[in-house]
């Protein structure tokens, strides 16, 4: 994997660039589209690739091992032959599930036992276990095994988890490092930068992830429900401290406020599932603000969902047929509207890499997030 520089803003940390892996290139700033177990929900493979034009996808180990399975995915080449998709591949490690399944999980030194959520069984994660998984899922970008802490988390807590985490780290590399991809293309290794919101200890995590020398880094344990200006605060000290010549990938963020201001402090990368679950529930992104098209005010509103989206360019969608899809249950309703979602958010991206290029990304980038917000 390959990074190149190419912009700076002048009034900001924002930066754009391009990372090179073996299934294509990734202009940043990106947002990556989150396919859990092996699809991004409601959406085809060729509209992504097409119509959103989305340049990389999200798996995650932990739910692509439980289903469909690693001799599955083996026997179909990788992760990418099995779903038919040509471009770059992210998989998280399942670190965040440490998090996430906190009532059927216990934590030690060798590792994390897992109670499937789907039948109870029992399952055991360690680092190297879960670069071997990896391997086997054959994403592009693979991501170290770590702990995501809550929030709150109490300081000592958060202080003994990142040394496990860098413990577990060291682990992760050492597998990495004396194995071989099984699909003939390169897998590069992420770090993960943790800490909770302890200043001291976020500088201590982003200094020894900085010093591992890992062609791109990754920062965890954010937007799980701390205020976003916590957030914003971490982000800004780690990225002061991560190497500047290597992508920076904030993980699980977020809105699209969170991600202007998390572009303006030096973020190449993000992921979330807000934009596809939100839209199965009814909210859509928009450049003026927010729609709850479940709302009566929308009921026979025959105008576009966005009047200038060029996403469906044979077919113009009105807000009272989106809103008349999703109250009758249509599965086109979801589709319709996780692809709106999405388009936006690979149009949030694009804008403000275009944007720092040409030297007006801040003073953009300080509108839009006055606007975004609103619901309309």
């Amino acid at each position: 994997m390959k990074f190149s520089l190419e912009a700076r803003d002048a009034f900001s940390k924002a930066r754009a660039g391009t990372v090179t892996t073996a299934h294509g290139e990734i202009q940043t700033p990106i947002f990556m589209p989150v396919g859990t177990a092996g699809t991004v929900k409601a959406v085809h493979q060729r509209e992504l690739k097409d119509d959103i034009k989305a340049q990389i996808i999200l798996g995650n180990t932990y739910h692509l091992y439980l289903r469909p399975g690693l001799d599955v995915l083996e026997k179909a080449g990788g992760l990418h032959k099995f779903i038919g998709w040509d471009g770059p591949i992210l998989t998280d490690s399942g670190g965040y599930q440490v998090y996430s399944l906190s009532k059927v999980r216990k934590i030690k030194e060798e590792g994390v036992t897992f109670r499937s959520h789907i039948d109870g069984s029992k399952h055991l994660f360690t680092p190297e276990i879960a670069m071997d998984i990896q391997r086997t899922i054959g994403a592009d970008i693979i991501m170290a095994f770590d702990e995501c802490t809550p929030y709150p988390c109490d300081y000592r807590y958060a202080a003994r988890s990142i040394q496990m985490t860098h413990r577990w780290l060291k682990r992760c590399c050492e597998r990495v490092d004396s194995t071989e991809p099984k699909y003939g293309y390169e897998q590069t290794l992420f770090p993960i930068v943790q800490g909770s919101v302890y200043k001291d200890l976020r500088v201590k995590s982003a200094e020894f992830i900085a010093s591992m020398g890992r062609e791109g880094n990754a920062i965890g344990g954010l937007s799980v429900g701390e205020p976003a200006e916590e957030m914003y605060g971490m982000t800004e000290v780690v990225c002061d401290i991560l190497p500047e010549e290597k992508p920076r990938y904030l993980m699980g963020v977020g809105t699209p406020i969170n991600i202007l201001e998390n572009i303006a402090l030096g973020v190449d990368m993000f992921d979330c599932v807000m934009p596809t679950r939100n839209a199965r529930n009814g909210m859509l992104f928009t450049k003026n603000g927010i729609i709850n098209i479940g709302n009566k005010k929308w009921a026979d509103d025959l105008s576009p969902i966005e009047a200038d989206s060029d996403l469906f360019a044979d077919q113009v969608y009105s807000k009272a047929y989106l809103r008349h899809l999703m109250h009758s249950k249509e599965m086109l309703g979801a589709q319709i509207a996780t692809l709106h979602n999405l388009n936006f958010y690979l149009w949030l991206v694009k804008e403000a890499r275009e944007r720092i290029i040409n030297g007006t990304f801040y003073e953009w980038k300080n509108k839009m997030v006055q606007v975004l917000g609103q619901k309309l």
